[in-house]
């Protein structure tokens, strides 16, 4: 790896996760002002957050594909052009289907920064992949904590949500600065034989954790990107404990080191699956200032699950390669793209029985998104049976890596 220059490469990859979260936090910030503006209704506006999530594991599955075989600079570069279109097409959206269309391309500019980064990291620093893995994946909550508080002080503001897209081209034109010219690793230390990746992902381990990795990501992801809108009337500030909860995430994915290492990958899954349930519990029963404590034992919950799953991989399922990477994240974003609706028409259903009781809107709307938080947190109460099963299993799992 002689005239690369990691930090460099680490840097850029980190910037371009910083985009991609800033995505999720500052479409979450202007859903009611989509739906005000375009007259659509939350149903609609799942619809319009699925896109973002299917156009995700889409460019993770066809960046697996050819990574081995176009490198990481050539997937970096569509990922730029990607964020660009997407963002352009969303600020001059004229509706829905329009709407559609332009956060499929940011979805399928976020799935890139997944397929192209996180062999990337794992091939530069193949010694220490896990932990890595987990300081690259601080910045998706740290991004959303820059996209959150951007978006709150733009609202306030009065700014216009195109205004508060626009501020993404900042990091995107930078990250696209830092990789321009930079030499890039050559696979040295990722498995590149396709026919050994793909008889790998057909393990009974990987497609166990393809399972889980749908439950972690809609109880991570799911219930972030519905923020304004479940705990909107809470009596608690969405956009704050958005930031609250990533800006937890983050430092504690800075740190998660000497806790892998610690517990282990599968007692870190286990344990947050346990947390997570409670803490989603908890925020679907709170009102006012317990929302913010509920919400911090979700953060816990939840911090590890994204990286841990894809350092899991990655060092038990070795053999999987850049492949197995980027489909497991796909998986997760796949799932989350098909909860979107569903989460969408529960609110909508939910809204339209309690206000058929007589209550005001906004007591409708409280209601509304605690009975969608109590079935958000069934996610992460099967996981505590899966990942328990992975716990007891984990010594077989060490012993025989595929």
């Amino acid at each position: 790896m002689e005239n690369i220059n990691k930090n460099r490469l680490f840097l850029a990859t980190c910037i371009s996760l910083i985009v991609t979260a800033m995505t999720f936090a500052i479409r979450a910030g202007i859903l009611g002002q989509l739906g005000a503006n375009f007259a659509l209704t939350d149903t609609e506006l799942g619809w319009v957050n699925s896109m973002a999530f299917l156009g995700f594991p889409i460019a993770t599955i066809f960046g697996g594909l050819v990574y081995n075989s176009v490198g990481p600079r050539k997937l970096m570069m569509v990922t730029f052009v990607s964020h660009l279109l997407g963002i352009l097409l969303t600020i001059f959206a004229a509706g829905f289907w329009t709407l559609l269309i332009s956060t499929f391309f940011i979805g399928f500019a976020n799935g890139s920064v997944e397929a192209a980064c996180n062999p990337l990291i794992a091939d530069i620093y193949a010694d220490n992949r896990t932990t890595m893995l987990n300081k690259f994946h601080v910045w998706f909550p740290g991004g959303i904590v820059i996209g959150a508080l951007v978006s709150k002080f733009m609202t306030d503001m009065d700014m216009g949500w195109q205004l508060q897209i626009g501020t993404m081209l900042i990091p995107i034109l930078l990250y696209g600065f830092l990789f321009l010219g930079q030499k890039f690793p050559k696979n040295e230390n990722i498995v590149a034989d396709l026919s050994v990746n793909l008889k790998s992902l057909l393990s009974p381990l990987f497609i166990f954790m393809v399972i889980c990795m749908t439950l972690t990501a809609t109880a991570e992801l799911g219930t972030q990107q519905w923020v304004e809108k479940i705990l909107g009337n809470s009596g608690a500030s969405p956009m704050l404990i958005l930031a609250m909860v990533t800006g937890l995430m983050a430092i504690g994915r800075y740190f998660a080191g000497p806790v892998i290492h610690k517990l282990n990958p599968p007692g870190v899954l286990l344990i947050s699956s346990v947390i997570a349930t409670i803490g989603i519990y908890l925020m679907s029963t709170a009102i006012g200032n317990m929302v913010y404590v509920s919400a911090i034992l979700f953060a816990i919950g939840v911090m590890y699950f994204w990286p841990t799953m894809i350092g899991f991989v990655s060092e038990y399922i070795p053999k999987s390669g850049a492949l197995g990477m980027s489909l497991i994240g796909g998986a997760g974003m796949f799932a989350t793209s098909i909860w979107q609706p569903a989460i969408g028409s529960w609110l909508d259903a939910a809204k339209e029985t309690a206000l058929a009781s007589g209550v005001s809107v906004e007591q409708a709307e409280l209601v509304a998104g605690q009975e969608t938080l109590s079935n958000i947190a069934y996610f992460p109460l099967v996981l505590i049976v899966l990942f328990g099963i992975l716990f007891t299993q984990r010594k077989k799992i060490e012993a025989s890596r595929v």
